[in-house]
């Protein structure tokens, strides 16, 4: 059996392997005592490498093996009071006493009871340990599931626990003590896992008819969290269960779960193919139909601003037009912002944009190959047209209103016009939480397009800082060959000669990397202060209304806040004083700073 496979399959499945390590080892002492070294050794080289996510399941399959009469319950009480004396070294990071404390409490479901019966003096004093650490760390949810469990007398209903059928074999069998186990130092190459966001669908209110679910607070919910997958690929026809949440504010986490589940899998098939599947009571979360919405289409709206050039771009493009017969075409469309245009007449003018994109993307909307192609071909006609930053922002917007009922199409073609500089991710970030999109503020894809704005921005500078080092290590390399060359008829005029291009190059490329770095900086700063503004404009609102501040809206704004510092958290570190000078400053409303001060509190 590959101890690699086992480490790496779901918790539903851990016990059955450990069953039948316990019927080995009641076999062959010897495979036993060889199987834990060999998954200590493993175990020390998870943690070695960062694979944080596999050590923490061979910590859990070694917590079971307890239960199976493998492992003599006094060494895992040892092997977790090292864990937890992690939260005693000084200068390392939380993340780094967050994970052992993580792995120590997430293995008690499996193994609490067997070592509260075996060795509860110790066990007491390390959760007493564990609860002076834990005051508003991001484990306070799994602390709380533990702290039930105890309470519970360590009974569980979730777990399968086949071993208990051969408890007559096991029980027969000697145990092996764990070799000793001291949790490797922190390093400078030490990357631990930050924390996540758990997106909880269902409570125990939900169906107060059918059995009683577990709360957010018993473990049997940290257990089926664990394998979320697997519970909705085994029920996912009991569609008659979810027919609650058709009455639910839309906003809510189970509505919204079904509408965005419902959006994912239009990318897989097509809309009446969903609309035939799912019961005609779930319209109301079905996706809408992902047509082109052209405003020039229909002959009554010809008294709107620009629907007799909107016709003449269509024959032009049609005809196989130029960009600078577009250009012409363009030149007379009088600017709503201005009275007289510039000479050139390509300041920026919104109903310029609106008419050449609404058009354009509607004589390509047959595909997203005919879009890019459209894209490629008028590339000059974009680039003059949002060569400011209020014309990239309103190509975006007209692109969401072309194509505000199709999130995918939205999605790529904001990802090309990125690639392609249309736009920049700054603009991305400033569309992204402007008033136009505030009815779609809280659906997934436009959170796809924020994550992978960041990212391209991230690759963009990582790319120019290689460049830089290379060229440096090619200057470093030339400089090398020379001084192990004895050639006496070298100058300094031929050494000038041939140091001058590379050094032109690496001082082209470090005010390229300057440069970088700075849109990288402002990209996260218009997404943090975006951030506290409509959080804050959130909160006066409430209570200047009386409302309740923790709607489904703010939920979801604030965990999405997280998301952004946990799922960039390496870039974010570089800009932490500028955040905190600027924008996470003492003034700020505490529910917006806690955020940031969490973020914080994991480096410290």
């Amino acid at each position: 059996m590959s101890r690699r496979r086992h480490s790496d399959d779901s918790d539903e499945k851990l016990t059955v392997y450990t069953t039948l390590v316990g019927l080995l080892n009641a076999r062959n002492y010897n495979f036993g005592g060889e199987f834990v070294e060999a998954m200590i050794r493993q175990l020390k080289e998870c943690l070695k490498v960062n694979m944080y996510n596999q050590a923490v399941h061979l910590v859990r399959f070694l917590s079971d093996l307890v239960n199976c009469h493998v492992i003599a319950a006094p060494s895992m009480v040892a092997m977790f009071e090292n864990f937890v004396s992690v939260t005693q070294e000084e200068d390392v990071p939380q993340v780094r006493c967050d994970w052992y404390i993580f792995a120590f409490l997430s293995s008690l479901p499996w193994v609490g009871k067997e070592l509260y019966e075996k060795k509860d003096a110790e066990m007491d004093r390390l959760l007493s340990q564990t609860e002076s650490y834990l005051n508003s760390r991001y484990l306070d949810c799994l602390w709380s599931q533990i702290q039930k469990l105890k309470k519970d007398r360590w009974q569980e209903r979730h777990i399968l626990r086949p071993y208990l059928a051969f408890d007559s074999i096991l029980c027969e069998a000697l145990q092996h003590n764990l070799p000793p186990f001291t949790p490797p130092p922190h390093t400078e190459d030490s990357v631990y896992p930050m924390p996540r966001v758990i997106f909880r669908m269902f409570d125990y209110t939900d169906d107060p008819e059918g059995p009683v679910m577990p709360g957010s607070h018993s473990v049997e919910r940290f257990v089926i969290e664990e394998n979320l997958h697997c519970i909705i690929k085994s029920h996912w026809k009991e569609r008659k269960t979810w027919s609650d949440c058709l009455t639910q504010d839309l906003e809510k986490p189970k509505p919204k779960f079904v509408r965005e589940v419902l959006e994912k899998c239009m990318r897989l098939s097509y809309h009446q193919r969903i609309i035939d599947l799912v019961p005609a009571s779930f319209s109301v979360l079905s996706p809408a139909n992902p047509v082109c919405m052209y405003k020039y289409a229909d002959e009554s709206n010809r008294s709107l601003p620009g629907y007799t050039v909107a016709l003449c771009l269509t024959i032009a493009i049609k005809n196989k037009a130029s960009n600078d017969e577009i250009f012409g075409i363009l030149k007379d469309v009088p600017n709503p912002n201005q009275e007289d245009d510039d000479d050139e007449g390509f300041s920026f003018n919104p109903l310029k944009i609106e008419v050449f994109v609404q058009t354009l993307l509607h004589l390509a909307a047959k595909s997203f190959s005919h879009s890019f192609s459209a894209l490629a071909k008028f590339h000059e006609v974009f680039k003059t047209l949002a060569e400011s930053d209020e014309g990239k922002l309103h190509v975006l917007r007209v692109v969401y209103e072309v194509w505000k009922n199709h999130p995918q199409m939205i999605a790529v073609l904001v990802d090309k016009m990125i690639r392609t500089q249309i736009v920049d991710c700054a603009a991305v970030a400033n569309w992204i939480f402007s008033s136009e999109l505030a009815h779609d503020f809280t659906r997934f894809y436009i959170w796809e397009i924020l994550h992978s704005t960041i990212r391209k921005m991230n690759k963009h500078v990582l790319k120019i800082h290689k460049e830089l080092e290379d060229t440096k290590a090619r200057l470093a390399r030339q400089h090398k060959r020379r001084d192990s060359d004895d050639d006496d008829d070298d100058d300094d005029r031929s050494t000038d000669r041939e140091d001058g291009p590379l050094e032109e190059q690496i001082e082209r490329l470090q005010e390229k990397v300057e440069s970088a770095q700075s849109e990288q900086k402002n990209l996260f700063l218009v997404i943090f202060q975006r951030f506290i503004m409509l959080l804050t404009e959130h909160l006066v609102r409430c209570e200047t209304g009386g409302i309740d501040v923790f709607t489904p809206w703010y939920k979801s704004c604030i965990e999405r806040l997280q998301q952004i510092f946990l799922q960039h958290h390496q870039i974010i570190q570089q800009y932490m004083v500028t955040l905190e000078n600027l924008l996470f400053t003492a003034e700020l409303d505490h529910h917006i700073l806690a955020v940031f001060q969490q973020f914080c509190a994991l480096q410290a």
